[in-house]
């Protein structure tokens, strides 16, 4: 079990996220190619709801099995700029880490979207795969989009600190977080496209060239970090959070014991 009060290995994790995001988002674009794109897959599968609930599942699968990965037991399995935020926010997390986690985050999007760009060839760039890139549905504002996109995160951020603050829910947070995320695909995905993760939208919208609302998805699930701690706050009091790691143990995969034990900022 590592010494918590040993310094944080920002750089060895924050690869670890670069390696976490890049095979995520290799993932997302590989899934939307065969259920959105032209392919046998699709062609099986009627409408687009049930395309997106298909999505939704293997990305919340997807999501689930690298949090429980090796990697995603060291370096917290967050694959979320949102996420490594509100670490920090809970007081669990080296405010020095946020920002090579972030960088690792984005940069490991851009290339998972570019590596499956250049295993399953065009059909990845052109339409209606257009390297997973979102768009909101046409009626909605990006005022709309934002207010939406925060609140979603903030819910996620909010159930997430609630499971980490009891010893007993810690075990059951990676499987949260992939019903969360495959939830929010199947019921957004026709409205505001379901992102709540800047690294989600990030390397596709600058490989497919779609900015217009992506300030939107970069800003606003990070207002969602900040709110949701102050909410916890005020549902449960200043209880402390276990860890920042999402599969809810100690690295090595024993049980997280009492709330004593856990340092502030630490690895």
């Amino acid at each position: 079990m590592n010494d918590p009060t040993a310094p944080f290995p920002a750089f060895r994790h924050s690869a670890q996220e670069f390696l976490l995001t890049s095979v995520l988002l290799f993932g997302v674009t590989t899934i939307v190619r065969w259920v959105i794109g032209p392919s046998a897959v699709s062609d099986a599968i009627p409408g687009i709801h049930l395309k997106l609930l298909v999505v939704g599942v293997a990305v919340g699968l997807l999501v689930t099995g690298l949090i429980l990965s090796p990697p995603g037991k060291q370096s917290g399995g967050h694959m979320n700029p949102a996420i490594s935020f509100a670490m920090w926010r809970f007081g669990i997390f080296p405010g020095a880490a946020v920002a090579p986690y972030m960088v690792a985050q984005l940069a490991g999007s851009l290339l998972g979207v570019l590596a499956a760009r250049g295993v399953w060839g065009s059909v990845v760039s052109a339409p209606p795969v257009a390297y997973a890139a979102l768009q909101p549905a046409p009626r909605w504002s990006a005022t709309g989009l934002f207010l939406a996109e925060t609140a979603a995160m903030g819910v996620i951020v909010l159930l997430v600190g609630l499971f980490l603050s009891v010893h007993r829910l810690t075990r059951f947070i990676p499987y949260l977080v992939g019903l969360l995320i495959g939830l929010s695909i199947a019921l957004l995905g026709t409205s505001t496209g379901g992102s709540l993760n800047p690294a989600r939208q990030f390397g596709p919208a600058l490989a497919a060239g779609q900015y217009g609302f992506l300030w939107v998805y970069l800003l606003a699930p990070m207002l969602g970090a900040v709110l949701a701690p102050v909410v916890r706050d005020l549902c449960l009091g200043h209880r402390q959070v276990l860890t920042h790691r999402l599969h809810g143990r100690h690295p090595d995969g024993t049980p997280l014991h009492h709330p004593e034990t856990v340092v502030r900022g630490s690895a």
